[in-house]
């Protein structure tokens, strides 16, 4: 079966170096839509908004990309923590409405405590599981059509109903991403499609079984997916160069600074993104390809698939082996690499194929000084 190819949309910004900021880009709505539109061009199968205070709400962004996409699914965060399951409800089936069925969500319910105290929310990890469990548990029946009374610890709800149904039925498939054992619970119970950041095989082998067997006990099965950088160039040589030029501005205490912050979140998937590398410049090689350079300073998905163009595709053949389904893919400079990664790689993944940049690009997302930008970006 053809896995279906995500590209990831930088609302907090992008850039060519790490930890470099007179090198970036701010995530302007022009440079936004260029990339999505690029990205619908060129064949992906969807967008990743993400969420988080450094980030342009993905709900107004999404919203900005329904008149210039027409078949790209946007894959939009559902922040559990932050609205009630009512007022998401009308907003999602509002959103996939404007877009015609092509809104995806992703389940968020948050492993930055600081960040969620920002915001006025301070319950602990397990209890941010237990609060999005009712969450969910509500929104569910909401979008199916159900009225719905509801008395639970962290949700309550007296005659809740949603007025206007989304196109997805019963509901916009629901995606979600998390390593601990209450994040495997709230999967199995609930979500569509399981995503985890980039790891080993070994280590994904085992999280997918755990999350398949709890959803074999609620007679559920589950989807699997998988969020990585990637770093593709036509030789490897090449690629691993560019893995070194993406970290070449960063200093030792840019890399301490940013491993003190993530030690701090109760995140059990940023724990295990940190244990890949533990802040070490000679310990970013975590499997074959697989590279954990990122992660030096960037929270979340920290890994990425470095290799020439069959190298990358053997790499993703051996996660859909293990039942990935879904790859949400991500490269600095965003829109550069989007068009890099389906230049080379698309043509030897299954469902894919040949990707012509000046066809692609009659749409109007061509920038000419792309040109140069892929030449210099090596």
């Amino acid at each position: 079966m053809a896995p279906d190819v995500f590209w990831f949309l930088p609302t907090s910004g992008d850039t060519r170096y790490l930890g470099r900021s007179d090198s970036g880009r701010p995530p302007t709505s022009a440079y936004l839509r260029q990339i999505a539109v690029a990205a619908e061009h060129l064949g992906y199968d969807g967008l990743l908004i993400p969420t988080g205070s450094s980030c342009l709400d993905p709900w107004v962004t999404a919203a900005s990309l329904v008149a210039v996409t027409q078949r790209l699914k946007l894959l939009v965060a559902l922040r559990t923590s932050l609205s009630g399951p009512t007022a998401s409800a009308r907003q999602a089936a509002t959103l996939d409405q404007a877009l015609g069925g092509r809104l995806l969500l992703n389940v968020v319910p948050g492993g930055d405590a600081h960040e969620l105290a920002a915001d006025g929310v301070f319950l602990d990890h397990d209890e941010r599981y237990a609060a999005a469990d009712e969450f969910l548990t509500v929104w569910r029946d909401l979008l199916a059509g159900r009225q719905v009374d509801f008395h639970g610890r962290h949700v309550q709800v007296e005659g809740a109903r949603n007025l206007f149904p989304p196109v997805s039925r019963p509901h916009p498939p629901l995606y979600f991403g998390g390593s601990s054992p209450a994040a495997h619970a709230l999967a199995a119970k609930h979500v569509d499609a399981y995503l985890s950041w980039g790891e080993p095989l070994e280590q994904l082998a085992e999280k997918f079984a755990d999350v398949r067997r709890r959803a074999a006990e609620h007679g559920r099965s589950v989807r699997f997916g998988i969020r990585l950088h990637v770093i593709v160039r036509e030789t490897s040589a090449e690629a691993w160069a560019a893995a070194d030029r993406l970290i070449s501005r960063l200093d030792d205490d840019a890399i301490d600074r940013a491993q003190d912050y993530y030690a701090r979140m109760d995140s059990e998937g940023q724990r295990r993104m940190a244990a890949l590398h533990g802040g070490r410049r000679d310990r970013l090689v975590v499997g074959p390809n697989l590279w954990a350079g990122v992660g030096l300073v960037r929270g979340g998905a920290g890994t990425a698939l470095v290799g020439d163009p069959e190298e990358i595709a053997a790499r993703l053949q051996e996660y859909a082996d293990l039942g990935v389904e879904t790859f949400v893919l991500s490269g600095y400079p965003h829109l550069e690499e989007a068009i890099r990664f389906a230049e080379l790689v698309f043509p030897r993944l299954p469902g894919k194929g040949p990707v012509t940049t000046r066809e692609a690009f009659t749409g109007g997302a061509f920038d000419g000084r792309l040109t140069q930008s892929l030449a210099v970006a090596g």
